[in-house]
């Protein structure tokens, strides 16, 4: 009996390792998507709508352009259409359309290879950034210091915002997201965490807020998740698009506020 008892664990032991099964993980390729790319905001143009295609897993992270496209876009708010013009290879550029309008609504129309793929976009009223400045805390003993964007959030309205952050002008690779969602028409102080070594004494650190709609918001939320952004962030998978045709990418009408202040 003592002696079942001491083989039984190495048994079990035994038993579970020849169990163990080698899975191989096949990637399959996959046709390309197209990715589309498209701003109008309330800053002056010409605007872009810039359209790629996606790669391989095992490829270079190289997205080829997508050429020889009719690009529209219309205010559907004025009735006017302006066609766009392919000037560098997959960058479209508009030829009559060069500022946007709060409240008008802008349709985007990309005919390729057969295919069509629309969007639509409301520009929302433009909310003031008031300045940006520093935050900086000590955590175990290593200091860290974060830019703050300092704005009056507009009361009685859903209101959605991103934010790029520029380090001497560079961009950082994340785009930041707020919604309104629990402070609807409180002061806000939006913080953005980020690697602490980005920002130190004497850099300059600029922040573009968008105001954005919900579709594009809610696509480059999913986006954050998705990277890994979000401390919540699930299972990887594609970014909430607002664009027909199974399309990747985004189609955005925003409003543009820019500040920048220098670490002392």
């Amino acid at each position: 009996m003592k002696i079942f008892k001491f083989f039984r664990p190495f048994f079990l032991l035994f038993v579970l390792f020849s169990c163990t099964k080698v899975i191989n993980v096949n990637l399959n390729n996959a046709n390309p998507d197209i990715v589309i790319e498209g701003i109008v905001s309330d800053n002056p143009g010409p605007y872009h709508v810039q359209l790629t295609q996606t790669v391989n897993f095992s490829d270079p992270n190289i997205f080829p352009p997508v050429t020889g496209a009719t690009v529209k876009i219309t205010d559907s708010t004025t009735g006017i259409t302006d066609s766009l013009k392919e000037e560098i290879s997959g960058t479209y550029t508009t030829q009559k359309l060069m500022l946007g309008l709060t409240g008008h609504t802008y349709q985007l129309y990309v005919l390729s290879k057969g295919q069509t793929y629309t969007a639509s976009s409301t520009m929302p009223m433009p909310v003031t950034l008031d300045s940006v400045t520093f935050y900086s805390s000590t955590i175990f003993g290593t200091q860290r210091t974060n830019a703050v964007a300092n704005f009056q959030d507009p009361a009685g309205m859903p209101n959605y915002y991103t934010f790029t952050e520029y380090v001497n002008d560079i961009p950082i690779d994340q785009t930041f997201n707020f919604s309104d969602r629990l402070s609807d028409g409180k002061y806000i102080r939006q913080q953005f965490f980020n690697d602490s070594t980005y920002i130190h004494p004497g850099v300059q650190v600029k922040i573009e807020m968008h105001c954005v709609d919900n579709q594009v918001w809610q696509y480059f939320n999913t986006l954050g998740q998705a990277k890994g952004n979000n401390s919540q962030s699930v299972t990887p998978a594609n970014p909430l698009s607002n664009i027909s045709n199974n399309a990747l990418g985004y189609f955005s009408a925003q409003t543009l506020q820019t500040g920048q202040a220098i670490l002392q």
